[in-house]
């Protein structure tokens, strides 16, 4: 991979490493494990800062999964591999063999996983951030719209507002439209009128140059 910005990653179920990879040597492994066995097991995520480096875990449903990456490229790509990670390895073993598999069994299947998911994210920063930023601030708009519906069911008036609102959008948008439709009705009368007063002018010079060539009405005669 030759970088050194995402260093290590492994799945685990509960403290059981059942998947994991790295092309670097080092302690890490062993303050990753150690960490993961200081965890939480609720649903979240968690960073530690340990020498320029963090160590990135996500916990969903009794899987965590984790990233030890280098400190200068931030929290968001870390937690973007995450995310990556965790729903390729739900798609590919909810509900199968992870929930029995022993330790480091899953390494042959999904470490190479592991490792695309590195690259990619280590070779499409930008775009991995962008996701993560999306991605979070979706989560937190659902937040603030769950809480707002929650406010408003206790005052019937503020529902019906809202409903005006919409109402009033959906109003403003049509007339949007019939404006618009408007404008370019007018946009192509005014382009015939151009095309025709162009086509005019061409005729007559036409006829000008015909006049003037044949002496008037004379071309005929001898």
């Amino acid at each position: 991979m030759g970088q050194r910005s995402l260093i290590y990653a492994f799945v685990s179920r509960g403290t059981v490493i059942l998947a994991e990879y790295t092309e670097f040597s080092g302690n890490f492994n062993s303050i990753a494990f150690q960490c993961l066995q200081k965890l939480p097991a609720t649903n979240n995520k968690f960073t530690y800062n340990c020498d320029a480096h963090t160590f990135n875990y996500l916990v969903d449903n009794g899987y965590t999964y984790c990233i030890v990456a280098d400190e200068s490229i931030g929290r968001q790509v870390p937690m973007a591999f995450l995310e990556r990670v965790k729903d390729d390895f739900v798609s590919k073993y909810g509900g199968g063999k992870a929930a029995t598999a022993p330790a480091n069994s899953l390494n042959k299947e999904f470490g190479p996983k592991l490792k695309e998911h590195m690259q990619y994210c280590v070779d499409h920063p930008e775009e991995v951030s962008k996701l993560a930023k999306v991605k979070a601030q979706v989560s937190e708009v659902k937040g603030v719209m769950m809480e707002n519906i929650e406010k408003v069911l206790d005052r019937g008036e503020k529902i019906e507002l809202l409903v005006d609102k919409t109402e009033n959008l959906h109003n403003q948008a049509q007339d949007f439209r019939t404006s618009g439709t408007r404008i370019r009705r007018k946009m192509w009368l005014q382009n015939m009128k151009i095309k025709l007063i162009v086509l005019g002018i061409l005729i007559a010079l036409i006829l000008i140059i015909v006049l003037s060539v044949c002496r008037g009405f004379n071309c005929g005669k001898k």
